[in-house]
């Protein structure tokens, strides 16, 4: 594919682009309740745009719903996004779960509990 060579970036602004466009569809047009309130956290696309990963988090405890229920909309809100983008492909969507914040969240409670440790020696 030589015209992507040719645009610096264009995977990079491209994933930029269906992160922002899929926030607003799902916000706006997603209606399965297993979803709830989701934050897309990062989109991965591959370099011929047939695959995207979408990372998300999610306030509700029952991620393996929201997974599940995204994943069933993908053909939906893959569509809704052809109508948005203007490139040749618009990539087949795979929602995972973002456990970043979480493993974040968890490294910053031991560094705590070992500070708080070694202020009490």
């Amino acid at each position: 594919m030589k015209h992507s060579k040719s645009i610096p970036n264009r995977g990079l602004r491209v994933a930029d682009q269906i992160q922002r466009d899929l926030s607003e569809i799902i916000a706006r047009e997603l209606r399965d309740p297993r979803v709830g309130l989701v934050t897309l956290t990062s989109v991965e696309v591959t370099p011929d745009y047939a695959h995207a990963k979408i990372y998300f988090s999610t306030l509700t405890s029952d991620t393996a719903a929201a997974v599940e229920g995204l994943n069933h909309a993908a053909g939906m809100l893959r569509n809704h996004l052809f109508k948005r983008l203007h490139i040749h492909t618009v990539p087949t969507l795979h929602f995972l779960h973002d456990t970043s914040l979480e493993r974040g969240a968890d490294l910053s409670r031991l560094i705590d509990e070992a500070n708080a440790t070694r202020a009490k020696e």
